[in-house]
């Protein structure tokens, strides 16, 4: 029997929990990267790094290849993009809502 679709997604938004994995799916948003570019923009450990991939790649939110000893990774579908710009979307309208608040907090505060 298969899990209900809300565990699935659940479990997805647990893989989209940890800052590493997602600053990973931000870099390779510019497209594919080879382990070597992700191990000097991100200054992790390569066994974490290699961690964190596998948990990705276990998600199916990315793909890997091998060229010799380079192994580049990619987003593995346009939807995994999506999900990126929509999440930077949504947190964006958050914190603009904030801001307004925070505002009318301070007007409030400004006329007492």
């Amino acid at each position: 029997m298969s899990r209900p679709l809300y565990e699935a997604k659940a479990e997805l938004f647990r893989t989209l929990g940890h800052p590493v994995r997602v600053r990973i799916l931000e870099l390779l948003l510019a497209g594919p990267r080879p382990v070597r570019d992700l191990l000097a923009d991100l200054e992790l450990e390569p066994s974490n790094l290699s961690q964190q991939l596998a948990v990705l790649r276990r998600a199916r939110l990315v793909t890997s290849t091998r060229d010799g000893a380079s192994v580049t990774y990619a987003l593995s579908a346009p939807n995994v993009a999506e999900l990126m710009l929509a999440a930077r979307e949504l947190l964006t309208s958050v914190i603009l809502g904030q801001e307004e608040l925070l505002a009318d907090l301070q007007t409030e505060l400004g006329a007492r």
